[in-house]
């Protein structure tokens, strides 16, 4: 751990940490006092529903957007400014909430507005990294940057977020105003980040227009044979995940014998696992660099799906699950590490923008597929499907993955 925090990244990257972590925190918050002041006001299933959807809906909607948007604008006074707006949201359904005035379409459209500034602050902080940590220590800024949502969003803030919805129902979205708004003051200050960035050579300056721009990042990620392969790899990926752990409550409770105190006891496996790869990823990628690991980490991916299938034992899925859960920190570092080497600067909110739209996509794709197979087909054959799909995977991506490298000559 001393190793992480010991790298020469600057000061600037410490200020972009801190505001990653305040955020976390907020975010966390509210995503668990979100469904609690839905429930508090009605109990349609689809209201709760609605709201998770109501956050998510943006980066169907609007990724390859907000990409574009991102390589147009000062990148640093765009996440300013849209963190400063969800704070005032927020602020606004706090104040609601205080006054007894709050509604199910209030908290919907808040949670709208939440999403789609996510999809801009998002994309364009991605490009933050690059911009400001020398290229040796990447790996290790990007592992801290991990660890903010494995530790502080998965970990902390959501205890914290029902304990502050108890002691007041506005509180929790008021803290999480305050997060947004102490983060925006955060990025402010920081004086690395690259200036606007100039048109891209390829499209003609006098009249791109956003689809060119969106259209010109799509060609570009998929001519990049590596990085199109970690793109596509992550959207089959998701779906054979979301499909499998869309019905994961009935699997804890009707295969492995979980109650509601066990079942939430076994999704911490998923966040240890995450912790243990931040502490993880920059010795493994020193020892092994990138081809290995994500070779390894798509082997990793069959074992989950197929040891879940196999197992009734909630230990064996627990350990299976935090070595998951290592994994998918570890990819995830590689893969943004690797991005942030290979992309031009004035295209990254682009390119990121794709790998979003694919993350999201194949997610939602996944949770509705999952869902209807577990309905015709038991809770079993998700998981079943999702090894089968991702030995498929693994298969097709094994040879591309095998140029992957973060050394230098």
């Amino acid at each position: 751990m001393r190793a992480l925090f010991t790298a020469p990244m600057g000061a600037d990257f410490w200020k972009l940490w801190t505001a990653s972590a305040v955020t976390n925190v907020g975010d966390g918050i509210t995503m668990v006092a979100g469904p609690l002041l839905v429930t508090s006001l009605t109990s349609s299933p689809a209201a709760v529903a609605g709201a998770a959807f109501a956050q998510q809906l943006p980066w169907l909607l609007f990724a390859l957007i907000s990409g574009a948007w991102a390589d147009r604008l000062d990148r640093r006074r765009l996440v300013v400014a849209v963190n400063l707006l969800r704070a005032a949201a927020l602020a606004t359904l706090a104040v609601a909430v205080t006054l007894d005035n709050a509604t199910v379409p209030l908290i919907l459209a808040v949670f709208f507005l939440l999403g789609t500034g996510e999809t801009l602050a998002d994309t364009a902080s991605a490009a933050f990294v690059p911009a400001i940590v020398p290229a040796a220590s990447r790996p290790r800024a990007n592992s801290l940057m991990y660890a903010n949502f494995n530790v502080l969003n998965q970990f902390a803030a959501k205890p914290l977020g029902g304990w502050l919805f108890v002691v007041a129902a506005a509180v929790p979205f008021a803290v999480n105003a305050v997060t947004f708004a102490v983060s925006a003051a955060l990025i402010a200050t920081i004086r690395a980040v690259s200036p606007r960035p100039a048109p891209s050579a390829s499209v003609d300056p006098r009249s791109p227009g956003l689809r060119a721009e969106i259209a010109e990042g799509v060609r570009w990620l998929m001519r990049h044979r590596l990085l199109r392969t970690l793109a596509l790899t992550m959207a089959v990926g998701n779906v054979a995940f979301c499909a499998a752990f869309a019905i994961f409550v009935l699997h804890a409770e009707q295969r492995l014998g979980l109650n509601e105190v066990g079942y939430g006891t076994l999704l911490i496996a998923f966040a240890a696992g995450g912790f243990l790869g931040t502490l993880a990823a920059p010795a493994l990628i020193r020892r092994f660099d990138a081809a290995p690991l994500l070779r390894l980490g798509l082997l990793i991916e069959v074992a989950l799906h197929a040891t879940l299938a196999l197992t009734r034992n909630p230990l064996t899925a627990a350990a299976m699950i935090v070595v998951f859960g290592i994994h998918t920190t570890v990819w995830g570092v590689v893969a943004t590490t690797l991005r942030q080497r290979d992309v031009p600067p004035a295209m990254f909110g682009r390119v990121t923008s794709v790998y979003s739209f694919l993350d999201l996509g194949g997610a939602a794709l996944g949770s509705l597929l999952g869902g209807a197979i577990a309905g015709a087909y038991g809770v079993v054959t998700p998981y079943w499907v999702a090894a089968v799909a991702m030995t498929l995977v693994a298969a097709a991506a094994w040879r591309p993955l095998g140029s992957a490298t973060l050394r230098t000559s």
